[in-house]
């Protein structure tokens, strides 16, 4: 439901003009930022940043992604009605929202379990077409696997030859790689074990780390 405090709204109506500017052509992207409220992700506390464009705190030293970045990624995966897409890093949950309301079925993975409890009933209120679950999300989630489109949404060292068995011919991934700071990188799967790579731009996430224990 859209928002009727209408400080929010407004700074939220500046946050969609400002990605529009930094070139979110995408208008189902910029139609779901209008739709989702970035606010109801975050404590009440930092209501008042909600839709400024920077990075949160959330809990487990995670961080929300600053709306562009959302944004952009959103746009490169080039998401289509109806696709199915894997989420690793489930994080405060507002990714995934933003491509459940652009008409996909989202399935999402989070490895800290403060996170994931926190974030999975604030979806099922929200959202609950989108399927979370706990885990190590460099397996993924393989039984619901191959995926049109998948999104990394923390810095991985490498690009996991798991997640890459679980997309579907034709499919996207979306994922910024490197150590400190990544590349943002799109691999199109063109045949089998055959990839087309882009590279866009210069980003900084948290790490994409291992679990210590098998799930």
């Amino acid at each position: 439901m859209p928002t009727t405090n209408y400080l929010l709204l407004g700074a939220k109506q500046r946050m969609i003009e400002s990605l529009r500017k930094k070139g979110i052509t995408d208008e189902r992207v910029l139609t779901a930022f209008d739709k989702v409220e970035r606010h109801l992700f975050l404590e009440s506390f930092l209501w008042d940043k909600a839709y400024e464009e920077t990075a949160l705190q959330l809990p487990a030293g995670q961080t929300i992604s600053h709306p562009y970045t959302v944004a952009f990624q959103s746009q490169l995966l080039q998401v289509e009605k109806g696709q199915k897409i894997l989420e690793i890093g489930t994080g405060s949950g507002f990714q995934a929202a933003i491509l459940s309301a652009m008409g996909a079925k989202v399935y999402t993975i989070e490895r800290q379990m403060v996170l994931y409890q926190k974030t999975s009933k604030l979806l099922e209120k929200l959202d609950n077409r989108i399927y979370t679950t706990f885990g190590d999300g460099f397996h993924g989630i393989e039984r619901f696997a191959p995926y049109d489109r998948i999104i990394v949404t923390c810095g991985a060292p490498e690009v996991p030859q798991s997640l890459l068995n679980q997309l579907a011919d034709n499919g996207i991934m979306v994922i910024p790689v490197g150590e400190t700071s990544q590349k943002m990188i799109r691999l199109t799967k063109t045949g089998e074990n055959e990839y087309e790579e882009e590279t866009f731009g210069d980003f900084l996430f948290v790490p994409m780390l291992k679990s210590r224990v098998s799930f």
